[in-house]
């Protein structure tokens, strides 16, 4: 019963023991709690709101306008029938108000409107009123021969959101990535902290060793300062340790949003090694053909020749004929009562055409028409290269990736050999089969290999949120990576 209650009390100790963190909860707190994660979002709300305020604009638009109350108290000169002038007094209130339905025509780039309008005049001198209005009215702005901009909106205001759309997601994976490599900085501050409190509690007991051997003559007194000095640079080196991986932590819960518990105690952030790492095969052809479908830069690719065959089309249109067409129909009456204004309203009928026409612009006209005719080609030309550019940089990733495949299984295995030699030559030092030079190098050789292992790690799960990043894709389930999707 006794040995009962000794293993229970060892298994709670053993669950109430912190696990470690792993990858995948730094890349859950890291999307979830970061100030980076959280501006992505905002700008994607901004991003939401400016699309709908630009659908809004091709929706039918009504608005009230008007000058209530328009009251005026003043000297007005007026002129006589001799030519002389004389100043009159004047005390008037003149208010209007407007209320207008219109809506836009984005292939022509004009507008349609209907109106009701409505304005009292009241002259306090000679105690009067009169009333003006417009019942119906109907009416179209109608640009001629000039640059239609709303027609080009609709091209590229879309893709400017689907770009914003696709930039959250990078965004989310660069916040992975950043995640992944501060995770790795840690980690590898960590294992060297283990490596330098390992190394120092050897070489301490190395040491006393030593210095049992050296009464008994089986070591000279140079390899005991040796292993003395071995002792110091183990202090040493464990003091750099671990303030190296106070500040590694302190910028990994920075970045993340890591919280300390409500007392105000600082936790301690114990990593765990991702040693288990998916093995995958992918095809680069596969993987530029799901960057060109998710990326935003391909996006943008479409989005900058659509900026400059406008930013071409603006310049030849604004410096040739540029003409408006206004006309209306409608009702208007006016006279002294209210209702005067809706008792057999007459006809109201407008129509001008405005227009401006260049003569002698002295070259100018035709300098901005070249000028944009240049940025066009030089943004066609810019995007081949930056598609070039594009391609290479996920076929450069892809083969990486495959390559550090092989690194992390070669590295892991040759840890193995380094941890288990240097035990054989720990064993052999203590039955004095081995110097003291030689034990160091089992010590050298065992640490590199330890760094090496991790240091690889560290390359691929950067290489593969890399990967992701440039693809949008994951290729360990094969799945197009959305807003929640928060990695491995």
């Amino acid at each position: 019963m006794h040995y009962i209650i000794i293993l229970l009390l060892s298994a709670h100790q053993l669950s109430a023991q912190p696990q470690p963190t792993t990858l995948s909860d730094v890349l859950q707190l890291a999307q979830n709690q970061s100030v980076a994660a959280k501006r992505a979002i905002t700008q994607q709300r901004t991003n939401i709101w400016s699309y709908r305020s630009f659908l809004a604009q091709f929706k039918p638009q009504l608005s009230l306008d008007g000058s209530l109350p328009n009251f005026t108290r003043s000297y007005v000169q007026v002129t006589q029938p001799d030519g002389n002038i004389r100043f009159e007094p004047v005390s008037y209130n003149n208010s209007i108000l407007n209320l207008s339905l219109s809506q836009t025509i984005a292939p022509t780039g004009g507008t349609i409107f209907v109106q009701k309008q409505l304005q009292r005049f009241d002259n306090f001198i000679q105690n009067n009123t009169l009333y003006n209005g417009i019942p119906f009215g109907i009416g179209l702005s109608q640009p001629l021969f000039q640059f239609n901009p709303m027609r080009w909106d609709r091209k590229i205001q879309p893709l400017l959101f689907a770009e914003g759309n696709q930039q959250l997601i990078e965004s989310l994976e660069q916040v992975s990535l950043n995640a992944t490599n501060l995770y790795f900085d840690l980690l590898v501050a960590q294992v060297n902290l283990q490596i330098a409190e390992t190394n120092r509690a050897n070489n301490d007991t190395l040491y006393r060793i030593a210095l049992h051997k050296l009464d008994m003559g089986k070591i000279s007194q140079n390899d005991l300062l040796q292993l003395q000095l071995s002792v110091l640079n183990a202090e040493k080196d464990l003091a750099s340790a671990r303030q190296t991986a106070a500040v590694a932590s302190l910028r990994l819960k920075t970045f993340v949003g890591y919280r300390d518990d409500a007392a105000g105690q600082v936790r301690a952030l114990e990593l765990a090694i991702p040693n288990q790492i998916p093995v995958l095969v992918v095809d680069v052809k596969r993987a530029i053909d799901e960057a060109v479908a998710n990326r935003a830069a391909a996006i943008g690719f479409r989005r900058r020749l659509f900026e400059a065959e406008r930013d071409l089309e603006k310049a030849r249109k604004n410096n040739g004929l540029n003409a408006t067409l206004t006309a209306g129909y409608g009702l208007s009456n006016q006279g002294p009562n209210l209702i005067d204004v809706y008792i057999r309203p007459q006809n109201r009928e407008y129509v001008s055409l405005q227009f401006t026409l260049p003569i002698m612009t002295w070259g100018r006209a035709r300098a901005l028409v070249e000028t944009a005719k240049a940025n066009r080609e030089l943004a066609q030309q810019t995007v081949e290269q930056d598609k070039l550019t594009f391609e290479q940089e996920i076929f450069t990733q892809v083969t990486l990736l495959q390559m550090l495949n092989q690194q992390v299984t070669l590295t892991a295995k040759a840890d193995q050999i380094g941890q288990a030699r240097y035990q054989i030559a720990q064993d052999r030092f203590k039955l004095s089969d081995l110097s003291v030079t030689d034990l160091g190098i089992a010590t050298q050789e065992k640490d590199r290999a330890r760094r090496d292992a991790i240091l690889a790690l560290r390359d691929y799960w950067q290489a593969y949120y890399t990967l992701r990043l440039l693809t949008l894709y994951d290729f360990d389930t094969n799945l197009k990576i959305k807003v929640m999707d928060n990695g491995k």
